[in-house]
């Protein structure tokens, strides 16, 4: 056991096969979804409509900062009644716009005085086109002990959509009165929300942006969307931006990716890219869809705002440059009704909360958000999903018994915790191999976030510090996380 890996006291995520002996595990990764709950914004204001998307959510001291834009989408009637198609691509300038919450469900949009719009500072608008004329907007606090303090929160987004393509820095010391600063990069597309943060592990700057490759001749608006990784010491001088790698997997467009390191096991990194998926022409399943009409309309301004479909997938990674990506579909735009299943759909906010249960007695939940009523004319929501803590990957069994054999690994610590579930006919059950001792865990069953592991032949602690390695037999069972401490 002398390469044995050191995870230290750290919580270990079964999102991927980093500690496992993949040729004695029986047990299989599985992914799970999110679950749909309540609206918690409705986009009703004048300066907000049926573009309002690329919701960001800051945690800042007991408060959550939320960032999005503000716009309404181009209305096909007008485009179609147009002498010219060279129109707009916006009715009218977007606008950023903030509001804040301390429980994650109740959001407010404060009065804030800052931008004006249609003669009164009464609203929420923290940005407007007096600034720059904005396409995306993302914010982040800034951990880097270097940070100066009126700098601390840095806003990142496009500055004339079309025309520069470079991408901007904007700072805060406050988080709502931002300033525009200096330029970052001209190395990439940009127009989606880009993401930034400090890694305090490697001490940089990371960006993720998009761009496209495959570009068949000179055409800038084909080829393939991608995501992208740079780095930074400064925030000002950035690598040339690389693609994730993805490993032996197929080639399909992604758009966002909200990239974010997870908040109770920081080494690991975890995104929700929305994949954009555009049928080559219209078929008798889109005359079948709610909403045909409008459809149709939106084919008149570009055919893809009428043949483009989205969804979202999970991934995660522990360097941030290789990612294990799984395929099938995180989200889906679920039943068909009036206004889903177009391009647009599961679009991720930046930004994972922890938040009370509804159910009365519960442990607490993550909740996540994404936005509805794209492009539909009418004012767009933003709704609240929720998920198990630790929940988006498990290992599990079925109802055979499937084992899981960890790698040799250094723990530190006295005991050992687990977030599992089973069915009551289910069953965990564990054994930690040292060199000169082995633990055997009593039978675990149940649905906790952190189970003690009782074993047998005496305390996890006999082991801390020594290389060992984990046998885990299960029956109908999910496996998620584990941690020493």
């Amino acid at each position: 056991m002398t390469d044995a890996i050191n995870i230290g006291s750290r919580r270990e995520l079964l999102w991927d096969d980093y500690l496992i002996d993949n040729e004695s595990t029986t047990a299989e990764l599985k992914l799970h979804k999110l679950q749909p709950k309540e609206v918690v914004i409705e986009h009703d204001e004048p300066w907000e409509g049926d573009g309002c998307d690329f919701h960001c959510i800051v945690k800042d001291d007991g408060l959550y900062r939320m960032y999005y834009l503000g716009w309404e989408m181009p209305d096909p009637d007008a485009h179609a009644n147009a002498a010219s198609e060279a129109t707009s691509d916006v009715s009218r300038p977007i606008v950023v716009c903030y509001a804040e919450s301390v429980c994650g469900k109740k959001w407010i949009k404060p009065k804030l005085g800052i931008c004006e719009f249609e003669g009164s500072k009464e609203n929420n608008i923290i940005l407007d086109q007096h600034t720059a004329k904005f396409d995306n907007f993302s914010v982040f606090k800034d951990t880097n002990p270097d940070c100066p303090k009126d700098e601390l929160y840095k806003g990142v987004g496009i500055d004339d959509f079309g025309n520069s393509h470079y991408l901007w820095c904007f700072t805060s010391a406050d988080g709502i009165h931002f300033k525009k600063a200096w330029r970052m990069s001209n190395q990439g597309k940009f127009d989606t929300l880009n993401i930034a943060f400090w890694d305090p592990y490697t001490e940089q700057y990371v960006c993720y942006i998009r761009d496209f490759h495959n570009i068949p001749g000179d055409d800038l608006n084909a080829g393939i969307r991608d995501i992208r990784r740079m780095v930074s010491s400064d925030f000002k001088n950035w690598t040339v931006p690389v693609l994730l790698d993805f490993g032996e997997v197929d080639d399909y467009p992604l758009y966002t990716n909200v990239v974010q390191p997870y908040y109770r096991a920081d080494h690991m990194l975890v995104g929700f890219p929305s994949r954009y998926v555009e049928k080559k022409a219209w078929t008798p399943n889109f005359d079948q869809l709610a909403g045909v009409e409008r459809r149709k309309k939106r084919m008149e301004i570009h055919p893809r705002l009428g043949l483009t479909l989205t969804d979202c997938i999970f991934m995660s990674s522990r360097d941030g440059q290789k990612w294990k990506r799984w395929d099938e579909a995180f989200m889906t735009p679920g039943l068909e009704y009036e206004y889903n299943w177009v391009y647009g759909d599961c679009y991720p906010a930046l930004g994972i909360i922890e938040t009370g249960n509804d159910l009365p007695d519960r442990p607490s939940e993550l909740s996540m958000y994404a936005f509805e009523y794209h492009m539909s004319k009418r004012p767009a929501i933003l709704r609240r999903y929720t998920m198990r803590i630790d929940g988006f990957v498990s290992y599990n069994a079925k109802y055979k018994p499937c084992t899981i054999v960890t790698k040799p690994f250094i723990f530190e610590g006295n005991q050992l915790s687990i977030n599992f579930a089973t069915s009551a006919v289910g069953y965990v059950k564990i054994k930690l191999i040292g060199e000169q001792a082995e633990l055997n865990s009593v039978e675990l069953f149940g649905d906790n976030l952190e189970k003690i592991v009782i074993f047998e032949d005496g305390d996890a602690a006999l082991l801390s510090g020594k290389p060992v390695h984990m046998e885990i037999t299960m029956r109908d069972a999910d496996l998620y996380s584990f941690k020493f401490n």
